[in-house]
């Protein structure tokens, strides 16, 4: 019997021949490069972190200054409650203790949020102690920082028409209406109108009165002040027409007369 006889072809094995000094220049490279860039990295690491901590101290310092801004003003709110229902002998001590509460508020926190609202009550605390000058100083810089607060612009400049009008300064009066209704985002743009002809009233100027009172009573028909306006307008007319001069006699007729 024959012998079959079974061969294995042997494939060689293909190895692939390291560069041990080229791969061992490649790391040495790499680590070189890294070492270059391992001190702008751990400068530009240093600067984030010192970032992030100047951010979290301002964050910090602000939320401090508004807790003490709100306990300020809660101060300020207590002494003006006591006044209001103490001795009458304290109130003016209560009251210098407020505004001095208020005043802390608006030269140690001007960014809190409490800081407008604390102008804006100094300002009030002013004129009740009969301070003109002072309550028109605070109204007047709370316009120069805050006077485009939504809630309070307005409000503040009406108080600072109204302290013009104590004072006894119409001139300046009239501006700080004007500028209400001029605003136009502004509220309580009715009442300057109304305050505006009242002013033209006092000063015999009847015509400028009834322009006021008649654009009073065409834009704002549902205002309060609309009836008043109503009732001053028909006056005004009544008195225009009692000083109004008498018209002129039509010229007599002349008659011939025939001798």
């Amino acid at each position: 019997m024959p012998i079959s006889m079974s061969y294995r072809i042997k494939v060689p094995v293909k190895t692939l021949q390291v560069d041990e000094a080229h791969l061992l220049s490649g790391l040495e490279h790499q680590l070189h490069r890294l070492q270059e860039y391992r001190r702008p990295l751990l400068v530009g690491l240093a600067v984030l972190l010192l970032a992030a901590v100047a951010v979290g101290g301002v964050f910090w310092m602000d939320r401090q200054a508004s807790e003490k801004a709100q306990e300020l003003d809660q101060e300020a709110s207590r002494l003006l409650m006591a006044r209001s229902i103490g001795d009458p002998k304290n109130a003016e001590n209560l009251l210098n203790q407020a505004m001095g509460k208020y005043r802390e508020i608006v030269e140690r926190y001007p960014r809190t949020a409490a800081a407008p609202l604390a102008l804006f009550h100094l300002g009030n605390a002013q004129v009740m102690a009969n301070d003109l000058p002072a309550a028109i100083d605070s109204y007047q810089r709370f316009m120069l920082q805050y006077g485009g607060n939504p809630a309070l612009g307005a409000l503040v400049q009406q108080r600072l028409a109204y302290a013009y009008l104590s004072k006894g300064d119409r001139e300046q009066a009239a501006k700080a209406f004007t500028a209400i209704v001029n605003n136009h985002g502004a509220l309580l743009k009715d009442q300057a109108l109304f305050e505006l002809a009242r002013l033209e009233e006092t000063q015999s100027r009847p015509e400028g009165a009834l322009a006021h009172y008649q654009t009073l009573i065409k834009t704002y028909p549902s205002s309060p002040f609309t009836s008043e306006a109503t009732i001053r307008t028909k006056v005004l007319d009544v008195k225009s027409k009692e000083t109004a001069p008498p018209p002129p006699s039509p010229p007599a007729s002349s008659k011939k007369t025939n001798k």
